[in-house]
């Protein structure tokens, strides 16, 4: 499979690394957007998109506008995401997105979901705290992870809202976010009461869970046609 890498990051390098194992070729290292004809003269099977939020728009457009099969991993651009999923159907196209595409974490999102949908009829017993630490580079604050754990939490009627840092009400999820040196990336979701308190946690050791689940998705995403996520990659 030859992939396009648009991002050449950490993570971008990650992935290069992974997938060489994994036998793939990479057809194009991009750190920028690329145009058409960039992307098409580097003949490839399919992208995958680790960028920046102001530039992931555009690099999952010019994918999905020039037929490449797209997996997307950059945060912090969700209010643009309805528009890229009305282009990726208009274009029949192929776009794969997810806040984090480590394997474990997928679960983790799972369990987050069965957890807040038994805890919603005691919501008014229970507080929700959701804490992410991540590494001082990372951009967009709080992470998408948690705030997808925290829209899982509120589909289930477990709360009605989040908050940032701050004072909140019972009907609301607190995100905490700290940045700290050499830290890939932490998760914690705890429900809190007067009587006992129930915490998840998922910790990540390095950026190698995210490259790898990002390769299956591009594995898994040739020849589909469609919006996908993790959820379908991995039949959860």
């Amino acid at each position: 499979m030859n992939i396009a890498i648009i991002g050449y990051g950490k993570m971008g390098k990650a992935i290069e690394k992974i997938a060489k194992i994994r036998n793939h070729k990479i057809s194009l290292c991009y750190d920028g957007t690329p145009s058409l004809q960039i992307l098409k003269n580097s003949n490839s099977d399919v992208a995958i998109e680790f960028s920046q939020p102001h530039s992931a728009f555009d690099n999952v457009k010019v994918c999905i506008e020039n037929d490449v099969p797209v997996v997307s991993g950059t945060t912090g651009w969700m209010e643009r995401f309805e528009t890229i999923k009305k282009i990726c159907k208009e274009k029949n196209g192929s776009f794969l997105y997810s806040s984090n595409f480590s394997i474990g974490m997928n679960i983790f999102f799972e369990i987050n979901k069965k957890l807040s949908k038994l805890l919603h009829l005691y919501s008014k017993d229970y507080e929700v705290i959701i804490e992410e630490i991540h590494h001082k580079e990372k951009i967009d604050k709080p992470s998408g992870t948690a705030l997808s754990l925290a829209k899982d939490i509120v589909h289930n009627k477990m709360k009605k809202t989040w908050i940032l840092d701050q004072k909140k009400t019972n009907n609301q999820i607190l995100i905490l976010s700290k940045r700290l040196n050499n830290v890939p990336g932490i998760h914690i979701v705890k429900y809190e009461s007067k009587i006992e308190d129930i915490k998840i946690q998922h910790q990540a050791h390095g950026r190698k869970g995210f490259a790898l689940g990002a390769i299956i998705a591009a594995e898994w995403i040739q020849n589909k046609k469609g919006i996908f996520s993790m959820k379908e990659v991995l039949g959860i």
